[in-house]
């Protein structure tokens, strides 16, 4: 199963369009399932996912649409938990990120709200991918363009990091985790 994750892309308020370069990739890519993280802000950001896969999507801190504020699922064998991430302060701690995926019983906890990205595994994975767009954030954030691709076969887990750097991907991470 092969996942494009993906959030924080604050358009129009921040950011015009989210990068061609990340646009055209993730456009012809074929994706079982896009996971967003909110904070879209504009519905017309959400027709887009949706016109290119099936979407599950939690409301950011700036959406203003009717979005749930987190979603539990599976993917292939592990069970996913989403979450914005607004819930946790100070940004992104992985100890109280640890306690909400506990707490929603899951293997993997997948959150925003940061504008970097993050991949921690302890007990939970835990991953965040930035920003699509690379906009400013509360807490800062790279201001570099990110996303992920999770490849998922039965329990088996491959993320892949992607940030766009002067109009170039680099690819900065590749974990394989086999969850038991």
């Amino acid at each position: 199963m092969k996942i494009l994750v993906i959030g924080d892309t604050h358009i129009p308020r921040r950011a015009s369009r989210i990068p061609r370069e990340i646009s055209s990739l993730i456009e012809n890519e074929k994706f079982d399932k896009i996971i967003c993280t909110g904070d879209l802000t504009d519905k017309k950001v959400l027709d887009y996912l949706k016109s290119l896969s099936e979407v599950t999507i939690v409301k950011g801190n700036m959406d203003h649409l009717p979005l749930p504020e987190y979603q539990v699922f599976n993917a292939e064998k592990i069970k996913i938990g989403l979450i914005h991430g607004d819930q946790v302060y100070p940004r992104g701690d992985r100890m109280q990120l640890k306690a909400i995926a506990k707490k929603l019983g899951v293997d993997l906890l997948i959150s925003g709200h940061t504008h970097s990205p993050d991949i921690h595994l302890d007990e939970v994975l835990l991953i965040n991918p930035g920003s699509a767009t690379g906009v400013w954030g509360g807490g800062g954030g790279s201001l570099k363009p990110s996303f992920m691709i999770l490849e998922i076969d039965d329990r088996n887990v491959v993320v892949n990091l992607y940030e766009l750097d002067k109009e170039l991907f680099s690819m900065t991470e590749k974990f394989q985790l086999g969850l038991f």
